[in-house]
């Protein structure tokens, strides 16, 4: 007779559940940069540093941002519609496995771009100004040595999100951004001068460049295509251009306050100002970039359509209220936030906020995954017209630092009507068709009632 068999229990396999997606992870990674950097900011506040030097690091962070901001944003944005959909390369597999090729030529581009204007930043340097100052650029040197170090990194949140590693990039975020808390904070608590945050900074930068490295072996097939090269350069020159003047339109805000005013707490006072509500910046950021690959096959249009619509809704349901929230207390947390000198950063703050409503409407993440990179650049022409144009006439009125703020809205606002128009008389997409119209009408009516009675202070929360 055979022994008894063991009773067992058959129990189904469970389904694995997906809780980070491209478009959340991205969304995430890129919440996470500017919680890190805010948190920075508040420790820097907080501790021995003077408000000249906060400026100083400020302006560190706000030269190398300017000097690089429109090549990087031009050339990732350019590679996600071209990925596996590009005349050099055939597709790679229905499934999108397999080494690219492009990854690793919008590596080289990243690198080329970096030395470009490294080279270029150390034949200048004698003739840089700051605060109306020549040569009092903050460390200078380490500025350049930034510049061409930490822009090649950018690419590393979308090599995973082109091979739909989605979780990695939440799992990179976490692990890089802890570090770089500790290692530009570390030195300030400890009572060192602001240049051991510079060099934290530097050193978060060569953790990242080893796992950009580990990331290239993996993930892509290292051959120099200058075909591939020129066919990403003619998408992406446009939009390089076009995120210079859109870009520019704010980096021209620091300029205009810097040369006006001379001060380099006045900058302070703005740069602390001048940031839009974190949630809806990345939010609305990771969405659009995530979404770029999908505009790329007109088959999948309607859906595609669809979806950016839907998902903007949920954004709206989270985004206007929070921002409402957030605008409610401004003048309450700024100052316990950062200290009292910051208070007049507040209602820069409150205009700031207002983006909301222009940024949740993603016009050109369909005309860019359409490939008509040159219509956003017509935009960014328009919009950086009228921000430098308002700018200065805002400060001859007397609306100062303020005043600037309510000139970058005002741009930005007009540059999103002219690409909605464009997608509604030239290509025959309503508004309708990718915005949550009764939502976000709703929404910004109410929220422009909440600035303007805080604004006036008839509801006055200190």
């Amino acid at each position: 007779m055979s022994p008894e068999r063991p009773f067992t229990v058959s129990i189904p396999k469970l389904r694995k559940i997906k809780l980070i997606d491209n478009i959340s992870g991205l969304q995430l990674f890129q919440l996470m940069r500017f919680t890190v950097f805010l948190i920075i900011s508040i420790v820097f506040t907080k501790s021995h540093l003077t408000r000249a030097e906060i400026g100083s690091w400020e302006m560190f962070l706000f030269i190398s941002g300017l000097i690089s901001f429109f090549w990087v944003t031009g050339i990732i944005q350019s590679l996600l519609p071209l990925y596996h959909r590009n005349k050099t390369y055939r597709k790679i597999g229905e499934n999108g496995k397999g080494k690219s090729p492009e990854i690793f030529n919008a590596f080289i581009l990243l690198c080329l771009f970096s030395l470009v204007f490294f080279g270029m930043g150390h034949s200048l340097k004698n003739h840089f100004s700051v605060f109306n100052i020549s040569g009092n650029v903050p460390y200078l040197n380490l500025l350049l040595l930034y510049l061409l170090l930490s822009n090649p990194v950018c690419l590393i949140e979308y090599i995973y999100l082109l091979n739909n590693r989605s979780y990695r990039i939440f799992q990179y975020g976490i692990y890089t951004f802890s570090l770089q808390l500790v290692f530009v904070i570390s030195p300030i608590l400890f009572r060192k001068d602001i240049i051991w945050a510079v060099y934290g900074l530097l050193a978060i930068t060569a953790v990242r460049w080893v796992w950009l490295i580990i990331l290239l072996r993996r993930y892509t097939e290292m051959q120099i295509s200058v075909k591939f090269i020129r066919e990403h350069l003619y998408l992406g020159f446009p939009l390089i251009i076009t995120s210079l003047l859109s870009g520019s339109a704010q980096y021209a805000n620091g300029v205009i306050i810097s040369a006006v005013y001379r001060d380099p707490g006045m900058f302070a006072w703005f740069r602390y100002g001048a940031k839009e509500f974190p949630l809806v910046l990345m939010l609305a950021n990771g969405l659009s970039n995530a979404m770029l690959p999908e505009f790329s096959t007109r088959s999948r249009m309607k859906e595609s359509l669809t979806r950016i619509k839907y998902k903007s809704q949920r954004l709206m349901h989270l985004c206007f209220p929070a921002t409402m929230l957030i605008m409610l207390l401004a003048r309450w947390f700024y100052p316990r936030m950062f200290n009292p000198e910051f208070q007049k950063s507040a209602d820069v703050f409150l205009v700031f906020s207002l983006f909301v409503i222009p940024r949740l409407v993603f016009p050109q993440t369909v005309i860019v995954g359409r490939k008509k990179t040159h219509i956003t650049l017509i935009a960014a022409v328009i919009e950086l017209g009228i921000t430098i144009t308002l700018s200065l006439l805002m400060i001859k009125w007397g609306y100062n630092i303020v005043g600037v703020a309510l000139a970058s809205f005002i741009g930005y606002t007009v540059g999103k009507i002219y690409l909605s128009g464009y997608l509604w008389v030239k290509m025959k997409i309503k508004p309708d068709d990718y915005i949550p119209l009764k939502a976000f009408l709703i929404y910004s009516i109410l929220l422009v009632a909440v600035f303007v009675l805080i604004d006036h202070r008839i509801i006055d929360i200190h």
